[in-house]
């Protein structure tokens, strides 16, 4: 059957509903290009056939290099110098970061409404900007930086914002490294003087062992917004980054809290760590709950407007890897939760990792998609993981769309933990990436490389996924090898998912982990019998070659309908493995490899950023260029080269009957930049 008839067919067997059916208008509202999360448009002018005549039609440059810029904590730092000398040595961009911000990664995906788009830069500054000619309309500049280094990063972060309006008032939302949610009027960028202090919201206000000021151990804050709000209703729904590189079993628990668009009144919370009289309490043993934090959603969230419905990934609760100071299976950690957005109150939930050990937060906003199964039309959600896995459920119900598994996994744990004896398994679709780690994973280019890579693994534990963390032993097994690494699999970055087919796009990452422990000393504050850091043993290939077999990095589509993966792809050639002098000569598939954005899909399309490293480029030692996908067959079909490494996930927008693709490139000064195709 010719290929475009098979897709015409596709179409037709498939009849979404309504309610999912990406931006419109030739506009890009929320985040996701709709509050379900679907990253797809309906524009068409950019195709196959043209996508690589595409040029920059104009670039924005942010204005944090141009500030000065003072970091509260800079002194507190330099004065503990002498206990983190070896830190000082092994990562002096860390070192540097504690004194003054770190711009570099400005990854915000913009919004389009009207003519404007509206972004936040990496150290928490508002801005609209012209969308035909990239001109600066407003800034809006809350200093948060001078409150400290924002948590968790040594490279200040912010992923975007919100937009909302009644017809009478539009407003900008977004949060800040020090803990602030803002509204700003998006014609201006002046502060909503009637939302709540003069525009602003203190997110740590009301949160247990929250105190404003308080750094983690290593000088950065404890609390921050660092990812966009999501609006549903006239409803703000705010999560947090909250450190979990601790010390303490004490820590912020991460409540996700709904407040009002036009007052900033506070609506509504939902407590992640449940309390006593809530749901899910008797799962944290030994009242636990009491003291124990994080479970906070630090990524994007998804809605349904017409159900009135928020969708919550949450994170792994404190400790990431070591669980025995909350022993149970944690309710409501590394969970999707939906909740009513008008109440706050939970409609359902599926917990995805039973007393965590792994760091497999979930990453990224699920992705709203109504898909046809066996005959009957679904409203689903379906959720990408770290782990390299997409469970998919009716988001009216909870029901799984098709069984999910509870199977026995491993037992040995550190000590003084309790582990959980299942963990659940999807039956389909089938995971996107490898799970776990065994011999025959490993690299078999030749016969020498294989028994090179059983060497390397050899002082390590290896086993299936959810294998449990370990202690290095002098002599002895130097940690357990966790593939899916805790940086997954998939990420922030997250899937895209085409209304018009119920076909879901993921782009992954392979690679392993190895989490290393040590004892907290109690003079420094520590009340954990271990947590991870430090030095330890990593799995090493001599000379840089890989450990596993290929490809390491890849982009998956699945048909929705059928739980079937349609077609996998490396993303990028893997040049700078294939030119290793033990490869050369050898017949080798696409590596994979190539850094990556998050997906961005239009009526033909499967659009997104690429940067091929190892290769000499001026800006950032890597080759990047926008990538064009056939969405059938996954096969490039054009590619436009960019003047630094893409950072932010792409969006599109028309206007006056030219479509733009935009996003965000990092670099020394980073920027926004727009393509169009020639007038």
């Amino acid at each position: 059957m010719c290929r475009w008839i098979w897709f015409l067919a596709v179409l037709i067997g498939v009849t979404p509903l309504s309610a999912q059916r990406g931006t419109g208008g030739g506009q890009w509202s929320t985040y996701g290009g709709d509050v379900g999360s679907t990253k797809y448009s309906p524009l068409d002018q950019v195709n196959a056939d043209n996508f690589s005549n595409l040029e920059i039609v104009w670039r924005w440059q942010t204005a944090d290099n141009f500030l000065s810029k003072s970091v509260s904590g800079g002194e507190w730092w330099s004065n503990r110098k002498d206990i983190f000398a070896d830190l000082q040595a092994d990562d002096p961009d860390r070192w540097r970061a504690r004194q003054e911000p770190l711009i570099r990664n400005l990854k915000a995906t913009p919004l389009m409404v009207h003519g404007r788009l509206f972004l936040n830069t990496p150290i928490a500054i508002g801005a609209a900007i012209d969308a035909r000619s990239g001109e600066t309309l407003w800034l809006y500049n809350p200093k948060s930086y001078e409150s400290g280094t924002t948590t968790m990063t040594v490279i200040w972060n912010q992923r975007g914002v919100a937009y909302w309006s009644d017809g009478a008032q539009e407003r900008v939302y977004w949060g800040t490294g020090d803990g602030y949610l803002l509204s700003v009027d998006a014609e201006t960028g002046r502060p909503s003087k009637d939302f709540r202090a003069g525009g602003r919201v203190d997110l740590m206000a009301g949160l247990p062992r929250a105190n404003r000021g308080e750094n983690d151990y290593l000088g950065a804050l404890l609390y921050s917004m660092q990812s966009p709000p999501i609006v549903v209703r006239d409803v703000v729904i705010t999560g947090a980054s909250i450190a979990d590189r601790r010390i303490t079993k004490e820590a912020i628990p991460g409540w996700i809290r709904g407040w009002d668009a036009r007052t900033g009144a506070l609506r509504w919370v939902f407590r992640t760590v449940p309390r006593p009289g809530d749901e899910g309490v008797d799962t944290w043993q030994d009242g636990s709950w009491e003291y124990s934090g994080n479970v906070n959603v630090w990524s994007m969230m998804s809605g349904d407007d017409e159900l009135g419905y928020v969708y919550l990934p949450t994170g792994t609760a404190t400790n990431d890897f070591y669980g025995g100071h909350r022993l149970g299976d944690n309710l409501y950690s590394e969970s999707l939760v939906c909740v009513n957005v008008e109440t706050g109150e939970k409609v359902w939930h599926y917990q995805f990792v039973h007393h965590g050990l792994w760091d497999y937060d979930l990453p990224a906003a699920p992705n709203l998609i109504d898909i046809t199964v066996g005959g009957k039309t679904i409203k689903a959600v379906a959720q990408v993981t770290k782990q390299g896995m997409v469970y998919v459920f009716d988001r009216v119900t909870g029901e799984p769309v098709w069984p999910i598994e509870e199977r026995p996994v491993s037992q040995e744990g550190m000590p003084g933990d309790v582990l959980a004896p299942t963990q659940p398994f999807p039956t389909r679709p089938a995971p996107f990436e490898p799970l776990g780690v065994a011999i025959d994973d490993l690299v078999d280019f030749t016969p020498e490389l294989r028994a090179m890579a059983v060497e390397a693994v050899k002082p390590f534990k290896i086993g299936p996924l959810y294998t449990p963390p370990s202690l290095a032993v002098p002599g002895g097994t130097q940690g357990t090898i966790m593939r899916p690494s805790a940086g997954g699999g998939a990420n922030w970055s997250g899937a895209a998912v085409d209304p018009e087919t119920g076909w879901l796009y993921v782009p992954s990452h392979t690679a392993l982990s190895v989490i290393n422990f040590y004892t907290p000393d109690p003079a420094e504050g520590g009340t954990l019998r271990y947590t991870h850091g430090g030095r330890g043993s990593q799995p090493q290939m001599p000379d840089g070659l890989p450990l596993f077999k290929p490809p390491y990095s890849r982009m998956t589509a699945i048909d929705l309908n059928s739980g079937e993966h349609v077609w996998m792809q490396a993303i990028g050639d893997g040049d700078e493995i294939r030119n290793h002098p033990k490869l050369r000569g050898l017949d080798l598939p696409p590596l994979g490899g190539d850094l990556y954005t998050g997906p961005l899909l239009t009526k033909t399309l499967l659009i997104q950023g690429q940067t091929t490293v190892g290769q000499d480029q001026a800006a950032d030692g890597g080759i990047s260029r926008l990538v064009a996908r056939d969405k059938v067959t996954g096969r490039v079909v054009g590619e436009v080269p960019l003047p630094m490494q893409a950072r932010g996930t792409p969006m599109t927008y028309e206007l006056d009957g030219r479509q733009y693709i935009v996003l965000t490139l990092t670099g020394a000064v980073p920027e926004l930049v727009a393509l169009a195709l020639p007038k």
